[in-house]
């Protein structure tokens, strides 16, 4: 099989928060990112959750993170999957509630706290923030 390159990306980023956007009214709402449970498993069904979140949650070698506002930890905003390999984070899946995708979401900013708090991982595990994922090769219409 032929191997694809690999790009290096150099970012910086200029905000962080811990809050994401009402789309509608610019409302802040702070957030908490925490390990998903098995309780939360029934909240997260399709057709609202695109990807087999029980499937990730059972991955022994991954770890598995809600978004929720403090406001409202029963509702999650988004879903994210990491794996510790030693000297890099690696991100197996994210994803936004349904109701936080594409034109008309309710809340901005869901999987930039994601990418975020993935980018933390690292910085505190010394890994000098490096998060590597391998892009879909065709993006799921949200």
């Amino acid at each position: 099989m032929k191997q694809r390159p690999t790009r290096q990306l150099n970012l910086e980023i200029d905000k962080l928060t811990n809050s994401i956007e009402n789309s509608l009214t610019g409302e802040l709402f702070n957030t908490e990112i925490t390990r998903l449970r098995k309780e939360d498993l029934k909240s997260i069904k399709k057709p609202e959750w695109v990807f087999n979140w029980k499937l990730e949650l059972l991955t022994f070698t991954n770890e598995v993170y809600k978004l929720s506002t403090i406001n409202n930890p029963s509702i999650i905003q988004g879903l994210l999957s990491i794996e510790d390999k030693s000297d890099h984070i690696f991100m197996h899946l994210i994803e936004s509630s349904k109701f936080n995708k594409g034109k008309d979401k309710i809340y901005l900013g869901v999987p930039g706290n994601l990418v975020a708090f993935a980018c933390k991982a690292s910085l505190d595990k010394g890994y000098d923030g490096y998060v590597a994922f391998d892009s879909k090769t065709a993006l799921i219409e949200h």
